[in-house]
């Protein structure tokens, strides 16, 4: 008796791209390289899995990554606890430390590629998500945390999207968010009876993430508490009136929100969010800022560092709104219809003679009819197909038919080419 078994899925959240929506993934990866090339930015990999101290030190233990959403493990080989990163910032600080690379020079780099959380998947919001990652080590200048904001606004620009908006804060330094912290935690104490749970768990652990509720009944309460921009001395509102200067000097608007204060413990000074109504409760496309105690906190020399994240999935969601038409990539220039065992071995090592100049070659695989092989041929979008076939291979040549439009009407017919001299006629042809 034959076992069955039922067929196995995708883990909830966890999502497949498959050939054709997977193109425009393609596409974006293609313009964001270009994009990041354009500003001095070179490419980072780092392991998919680092150990948790990583992120309990480096995110923060009282923020809903770590106590919530991180996919945790404990090796059974050496008893350590692992973790799929939730995030690229403290895994690219980790091996920037490790490899010295700020011992003679600053660093722009980026990432890209899938992080991990154990979130409720929904729109926007998926337990593997991909990101792209821009860093900025050892700059401390306003001009950087500028020129961050002013990269994400040419993005859009190139993707064509409009419904964007940016938003800005400053957190401040150490001592600054120490006032504040002791005011807002007073402030949360007289307030207790309208505090969630959530919100009382926080209050002395991580009172500036209260004030990020959704809960309606204690928007109130989170609209008059003290709010940490007033707490700014005279060095960090110059960086931040600097920041505002020069995102004026380029013509970005913003919005002051003194609420904003990022999901992540090691921000300070500049952070920023850029925001889009078009994807529902996920508005929040890009956010980042500066984290200048950073690099210290994990074990290197101090040094300054900025940078911001976009998901993915949501930049290409809105991007297809904004662009919803799109070509996807032929599946190569030549399709070769063959018929017979020699004039299959023929195709085989033209094939090879094709891509030996750059030109991309499918060869129908096994046998089937001319009809079956031209229908195939054509759903390629290849321009060219040749026809190898015993006939006409016996006399020394190939037919060659143009496949799309753009071909001219002398060339639309099926022509016989000799195949001595094929591959130059080809290649004069893609």
């Amino acid at each position: 008796m034959t076992q069955t078994f039922s067929k196995v899925t995708a883990i909830r959240g966890m999502n497949d791209a498959i050939p054709g929506p997977s193109a425009r993934w393609e596409q974006l990866e293609g313009i964001v390289r270009d994009w990041l090339h354009a500003y001095g930015y070179r490419n980072m990999r780092t392991p998919i899995l680092e150990h948790t101290r990583l992120f309990t030190r480096g995110i923060g233990e009282v923020t809903d990554i770590v106590e919530k959403e991180m996919y945790s493990f404990t090796d059974s080989l050496n008893g350590e606890s692992l973790t799929m990163r939730p995030e690229f910032t403290a895994g690219m600080v980790r091996a920037a430390i490790e490899h010295n690379l700020l011992y003679d020079r600053a660093q722009r780099v980026y990432a890209m590629g899938p992080v991990f959380r154990h979130e409720r998947p929904q729109r926007g919001r998926y337990r593997q998500f991909h990101q792209i990652d821009v860093e900025a080590l050892g700059m401390a200048g306003p001009d950087i945390d500028a020129e961050m904001i002013v990269m994400a606004a040419r993005l859009w620009k190139l993707l064509g999207i409009t419904d964007v908006r940016l938003e800005i804060n400053s957190l401040g330094q150490a001592a600054e968010r120490a006032a504040h912290r002791e005011a807002l935690i007073a402030h949360l104490e007289l307030h207790k009876a309208v505090l969630d749970e959530d919100g009382l768990r926080r209050m002395y652990t991580n009172p500036l993430r209260v004030l990020d509720t959704k809960n309606p009944a204690m928007q109130e309460m989170a609209n008059t508490a003290p709010k940490l921009f007033d707490f700014l001395g005279e060095e960090s509102r110059t960086h931040f009136d600097a920041v505002c200067a020069r995102l004026d000097d380029a013509g970005i608007q913003y919005q002051l929100n003194t609420r904003m204060v990022r999901g992540l413990d090691y921000y300070n000074l500049t952070v920023f969010e850029w925001i889009t109504d078009s994807l529902g409760a996920q508005a929040t496309i890009c956010g980042g800022g500066r984290y200048d105690g950073l690099i210290e906190l994990l074990g290197g020399k101090p040094a300054p560092a900025v940078g911001f994240a976009i998901g993915m999935e949501r930049l290409i969601d809105l991007w297809g709104q904004m662009q919803p038409e799109t070509t996807a990539p032929a599946e190569c220039d030549v399709y070769i219809v063959q018929q017979g065992d020699e004039a299959q071995r023929r195709a085989a090592v033209l094939a090879e003679s094709l891509r030996d100049e750059g030109i991309s070659v499918v060869v129908h695989a096994g046998s089937g009819s001319f009809k079956s092989q031209f229908k195939r041929a054509d759903a390629s979008a290849a321009s060219i197909a040749v026809i190898l076939a015993g006939d006409e291979l016996a006399q020394g040549v190939a037919s060659v038919k143009m496949l799309r439009q753009s071909a001219a009407p002398e060339e639309a017919m099926q022509q016989q080419v000799p195949l001595d001299s094929l591959v130059a006629f080809l290649k004069d042809k893609v």
